[in-house]
């Protein structure tokens, strides 16, 4: 995770935040005041949202950056996200069908938008 992480802040300002685990309406509440913040697009991640591509995913993080829009994304604890994160998110991405613990996906998470920011910038690691 530290690793992809280093290599994001070299394309895009990055804050990593981690909330103390809790009831799934309290960790909700907590996520939409942190998340909710202009300017800035909300993004959950939930194995029923909708998978893409990375050429895709450098595509809408491009809109994001052409727009100078932040990008706030959330991860759900043990429990999942609150359905009313989900309901507030722009985009609900899904890594896979699978369910992922939240540790691994952090690291795909990280991974993906690293990449992206190469597909953006014309670099050969994406392939």
């Amino acid at each position: 995770m530290e690793e992809y992480a280093s290599r994001l802040q070299r394309s895009a300002e990055l804050e990593l935040v981690e909330l103390k685990a809790g009831a799934i309406d309290k960790e909700a509440d907590a996520l939409l005041a942190k998340a909710l913040r202009p300017p800035s697009e909300l993004w959950a991640l939930d194995e029923r949202g909708t998978e893409v591509t990375s050429s895709e995913l450098a595509h809408r993080i491009g809109r994001l950056r052409d727009s100078a829009l932040g990008l706030t994304l959330c991860i759900g604890g043990d429990e999942g996200l609150s359905p009313r994160v989900r309901s507030e998110a722009r985009f609900v991405w899904s890594l896979s069908r699978l369910t992922l613990p939240h540790r691994l996906a952090r690291v795909l998470v990280l991974e993906q938008l690293y990449r992206a920011f190469e597909i953006l910038r014309g670099a050969p690691y994406h392939k």
